[in-house]
């Protein structure tokens, strides 16, 4: 097996969408602590933004298409500033998905058959049968997997909303007060071109947003779901007998017998 099964997409996805949504400057700035109902958008904005910052770990959710070809995927995860993180990403459009758990230098992945029969064409029905319903088992830092541990860091999540939070292009709009599930939020909008950002930003305790949806004529309808803010990422990892190590399966050069 040549190159990396896992590929990229799942950290650039990610990123795609936080740069989208950094970048279109709705948070960014210096925190306030005036109550909602007083501030100007821009002053949510930028006590959503800091509130994020400051997170030490978090669940997001993310589903939809960003648009121009780009392949559907949804990300199901926990993550702190550690890098530990447990979930799933499912590359969507039957391409598989993947179970991840990773906990300080170590990571494990769980693929599903469709993983293996499209991301691994050339012998993923091989090393589906060695593995079975275990984990595979690597070091955290392996180049292969860089493209699935990346997506599974909050601090990469947290670089690019700093990255990108200073371009205000466009019209930033509050929106009256209203509920996201049982959360009462304040929506902010803010239109660039074609492309229209909404964030939802919890409008008691701290000031988190809690939905980022993205639309576009170019087909972009994508949504990012925030939650579980500074709650621990599960401890649980897979045993021993659970697990496969990597670098057993790659040493495989045919199918068992």
């Amino acid at each position: 097996m040549t190159g990396s099964p896992f590929g990229t997409r799942p950290a650039a996805w990610a990123a795609a969408f936080l740069i989208g949504a950094a970048g279109t400057g709705v948070l960014g700035g210096v925190a306030h602590a005036e109550d909602i109902d007083h501030l100007t958008a821009q002053q949510i904005a930028d006590r959503s933004r800091d509130a994020l910052l400051g997170a030490n770990s978090l669940h997001v959710s993310t589903r939809g298409d960003l648009g121009k070809g780009t392949p559907s995927m949804s990300l199901d995860l926990t993550v702190d500033r550690h890098g530990n993180c447990n979930g799933s990403v499912d590359l969507g459009r039957s391409q598989g998905s993947v179970l991840i758990v990773k906990r300080g230098d170590d990571v494990w992945l769980k693929p599903d058959a469709d993983f293996w029969k499209n991301q691994v064409p050339n012998g993923g029905s091989a090393f589906a049968a060695i593995v079975g319903e275990r984990y595979l088992k690597a070091a955290a830092d392996s180049p292969r997997l860089r493209g699935l541990t990346k997506a599974c860091d909050l601090n990469t999540f947290q670089k690019l909303v700093s990255d990108n939070a200073n371009d205000d292009t466009g019209t930033l709009n509050k929106g009256p007060k209203t509920t996201l599930g049982k959360n009462p939020v304040v929506p902010l909008t803010r239109m660039r071109g074609d492309m229209t950002l909404t964030v939802d930003v919890a409008a008691t305790g701290k000031p988190y947003p809690l939905r980022l949806s993205l639309h576009g004529g170019d087909g972009t309808d994508a949504v990012v779901n925030l939650s579980a803010f500074d709650e621990p990422v599960p401890r649980n990892t897979p045993s021993p007998a659970d697990s496969y190590d990597v670098s057993a399966l790659l040493s495989r050069t045919s199918a068992p017998t």
